[in-house]
């Protein structure tokens, strides 16, 4: 089922008096339980693609439609409630905070993403979440102390506890060697498959494409295939 629709998203950038075209009409659909790859050279527009989707910068014509909404003609304040509610985020650095331990940085999520639960029902979730990324036994744990397949986890546990419809996840691997990348790639293809969530990823490992169910690849602001 689509959830995620792309349609003519176009995004240019002043450069000095001439203007540098990002984005030059990109159309794509994503799909529920489906990981879509996007991959290709630095400056292809990747990046800027998945940020414009998941409404941090906004596009300069076109339509991003989730759940019956434009984003590109949403509010700010209503692009920042979806956020909060709808969308999760894994970057490159998993951006724990250090002085709280695990368990608090998923109860903060809870709370920046407004979820009406009782104080045990959020621990419970919280355990809960903890389990499907297997870290339920580093709780009680800083983020010094946990290494960086383990930080990457609680990031990935951070973005899904308030029940995502999209996970972004820009360089998800990039910091982490060869088994730890295929680790974290393996949880992400689980948790989107049973959580049934659509999952857009950038990447520029090519051995993390198999675990994507679709790639694209971009080249000058344009999909070369779709």
């Amino acid at each position: 089922m689509t959830t995620f629709t792309i349609k003519d998203v176009k995004k240019s950038f002043p450069n000095g008096e001439q203007t540098e075209d990002i984005l030059k009409g990109i159309k794509l659909s994503l799909k529920e339980g489906e990981i879509t790859a996007l991959v290709g050279a630095s400056g292809s527009g990747k990046s800027t693609l998945l940020t414009i989707a998941a409404g941090l910068q906004s596009a300069s014509s076109g339509h991003i439609i989730f759940e019956g909404n434009d984003l590109v003609t949403m509010k700010p304040e209503q692009i920042r409630k979806l956020r909060a509610s709808k969308f999760g985020f894994v970057f490159q650095f998993a951006h724990l905070v250090p002085f709280l331990t695990v368990e608090e940085q998923l109860l903060l999520m809870l709370d920046v993403a407004e979820v009406s639960m009782s104080k045990r029902e959020k621990k419970q979730e919280v355990q809960h979440t903890l389990k499907l990324v297997e870290m339920e036994h580093r709780k009680s744990a800083y983020p010094p102390s946990l290494s960086g397949g383990e930080k990457q986890r609680v990031a990935i546990a951070r973005a899904i506890i308030h029940k995502p419809k999209v996970l972004f996840a820009d360089e998800p691997t990039a910091s982490l060697d060869s088994k730890r990348s295929k680790d974290i790639m393996a949880l992400l293809q689980k948790l989107t498959e049973s959580l049934k969530i659509t999952t857009l990823i950038v990447t520029h490992d090519e051995e993390m494409l198999t675990y994507a169910n679709r790639v694209i690849r971009m080249n000058d602001g344009i999909i070369i295939n779709n």
